[in-house]
């Protein structure tokens, strides 16, 4: 018989919780959970834009780790909500290294997932040396390839439904560029039309995200203040390409050299494909690829959340990141 995947670990409550100003008139959500002796890592959530929930806490052995999760800025607990200004990738790369200090840790692992990779990514290759290893989920880095596979041709071949639902509030003549199309929608001054371009945008996004589409939150998501923001930062990051040069995650993947990794991936992940971490694994030499054969993009299939917690289990047992994963792929 097969082993039984690995669930969430039990429900646990942060040990400290604050408020950080990180300038720019951004301050910012953090909590520290687990155990203040254990292990640091940093959290890096999705999006741009979603912020941390609960079940993140829970990725983690809290009885071995000492976990930073914040909301990054204009999003959920931290203010103000959905402001672009001074919101970029720079910006968070330095607010991860201002946390990292303020919290005291010297050096710490980082676990990200889909956008949070790319912050995981962009922040180890500007601070290599204060990374100890990384655990990265459906990876996704930025290049024109990836955008003009989930906004443009790719995506929408395997869900023309849900496809012609995102591209509804978008005239003929605009629906060549969707994310440029969004953008006025999403900025415009009526919060009716902000908040139907946020339910198509979030729509489209909940229903390709895994296996099985998440109808019930999509259709909870459309109209609230943080759907909107959600929405209005996602867009606001990918119209100007992440801030990040072409290819430049990939390119620099060198400056890892040292640092751990394993990259869980889903075989079926619609919204960031295979072969962006199959990318990153072979420029970066102390990286191991997993690829998991029933699983899309969300971490909370199955399959992929089995991966996640067998990779938190296995780098607990090591401080300062001194195990070295192999270099193998599969299921």
């Amino acid at each position: 018989m097969s082993e039984a995947r690995r669930q969430l670990y039990p429900t646990i409550q942060p040990y400290r919780t604050g408020q950080f100003d990180v300038g720019d008139g951004h301050v910012l959500y953090f909590e520290l959970c687990g155990n203040p002796d254990g292990k640091p890592v940093i959290f890096l959530h999705g999006g741009p834009g979603s912020g941390c929930n609960p079940s993140h806490r829970r990725l983690f052995d809290p009885d071995r780790y000492n976990v930073l999760l914040f909301d990054q800025r204009g999003c959920g607990r931290s203010s103000p909500l959905g402001s672009l200004e001074a919101n970029t990738t720079h910006h968070l790369v330095a607010d991860v290294e201002r946390l990292r200090r303020m919290v005291g840790f010297e050096r710490a692992m980082l676990f990200g997932g889909s956008w949070g990779s790319t912050l995981a990514l962009a922040y180890a290759q500007a601070h290599p040396a204060r990374v100890t290893d990384m655990i990265l989920r459906g990876v996704f880095t930025g290049r024109r390839a990836e955008f003009d596979w989930y906004y443009r041709d790719g995506a929408s071949r395997l869900f023309p439904d849900e496809w012609e639902r995102f591209l509804e509030p978008l005239s003929e003549a605009a629906r060549g560029d969707p994310i440029a199309a969004y953008r006025p929608l999403l900025l415009d001054p009526d919060r009716n039309v902000r908040a139907r371009a946020a339910r198509a945008w979030t729509d489209w996004e909940a229903r390709t995200v895994s296996m099985r589409a998440l109808h019930d939150m999509a259709g909870g998501f459309g109209a609230s203040d943080h759907a909107i923001a959600f929405a209005r930062i996602e867009n606001h990051f990918f119209v100007h390409d992440l801030w990040l040069e072409e290819g430049q995650l990939v390119r620099d993947a060198g400056r890892l050299a040292g640092i751990p990794g394993i990259i869980v991936q889903g075989r079926y992940d619609v919204v960031t494909p295979p072969v962006t971490a199959w990318d990153l694994h072979r420029a970066w030499s102390g990286s191991e690829l997993q690829i998991v054969e029933d699983a899309g993009h969300a971490f909370s299939e199955p399959g992929i959340l089995d991966r996640l917690i067998l990779a938190t289990d296995r780098f607990a047992l090591h401080n300062e990141g001194s195990v070295s994963p192999e270099r193998s792929v599969g299921s």
